[in-house]
């Protein structure tokens, strides 16, 4: 099994957009592939038509054990995401309370990783979607997974917000004293405009060592892919999306050899 977590400390950076359109991909090339949705405000979950207000169990079910995982819970959490081969962990709006609720309780920064532990067997690949603050889920997301790619925005603003996300991986790094490889990549990318080439240069001058060599192009398909509930690759197989999600796909495959 990879594990590979999506994050990002700014929203609307395309995270959600990211983990649909690899998975999907992933999915369609045979592999067994579970999305796990770590944000409170349940996008994942909601892009898949579940309601994260009434759903159960969740994935906030997983962390009322005192930082075990009972038997068979993780199993009963795989629900089906639209395509063969692609399920999806749900989260539900009863994360926001959680750090609030645990608050006292060790060991709970491992709970994906024992969660997803369970079913090893099961899938070959696990997609995490992140919250974007720094808190006992996007902890369990670096832990339980091998790598991450950081999406961010070509505008300016994006770029400060993503310095933010690497001082914090760096920090996490440093805890588990492990490496936990990186990959940026721009989003929401318009050749067209000055403001978007400016901070794409400025992201690959900044992050040389672990920038994709492209981008995700601005592309109104993604948007449409979501309120139909499928992934791009899925409803829009010639769109530009799906071209470019295509070949970051690649490169990831290509790291993990």
């Amino acid at each position: 099994m990879r594990v590979w977590a999506v994050a990002n400390q700014k929203g609307g950076v395309g995270k959600t957009s990211s983990v649909v359109s690899l998975g999907g991909l992933l999915a369609q090339k045979g592999k067994r592939v579970l999305l796990v949705d770590l944000d409170p405000q349940g996008s994942l979950t909601s892009y898949f038509r579940y309601d994260p207000e009434t759903i159960t169990p969740s994935v906030y079910d997983l962390f009322m054990h005192k930082g075990q995982v009972p038997a068979d819970l993780p199993a009963k959490l795989v629900k089906p995401a639209g395509l063969d081969n692609l399920s999806i962990f749900p989260s539900s709006t009863s994360l926001a309370t959680l750090e609030r609720n645990i608050s006292n309780q060790g060991g709970m920064g491992l709970v994906l990783s024992r969660s997803l532990a369970q079913l090893w067997d099961d899938f070959d690949y696990v997609i995490l979607d992140t919250p974007p603050l720094l808190g006992v889920l996007l902890i369990n997301a670096m832990a339980a997974c091998q790598r991450i790619i950081l999406p961010v925005q070509t505008e300016f603003m994006a770029i400060k917000g993503l310095e933010r996300m690497v001082s914090t991986l760096k920090m996490v790094m440093q805890s588990r004293k492990q490496a936990l490889p990186y990959l940026v990549v721009p989003t929401m990318f318009d050749r067209r405009t000055g403001a978007s080439v400016q901070a794409f240069n400025e992201l690959r001058k900044t992050y040389p060592d672990n920038i994709w060599h492209s981008a995700i192009p601005i592309d109104t398909r993604l948007r449409d892919a979501s309120r139909e509930g499928k992934c791009i690759s899925d409803a829009y197989p010639e769109s530009r999306g799906t071209s470019a999600y295509n070949s970051l796909l690649k490169t990831m495959l290509e790291a993990a050899k």
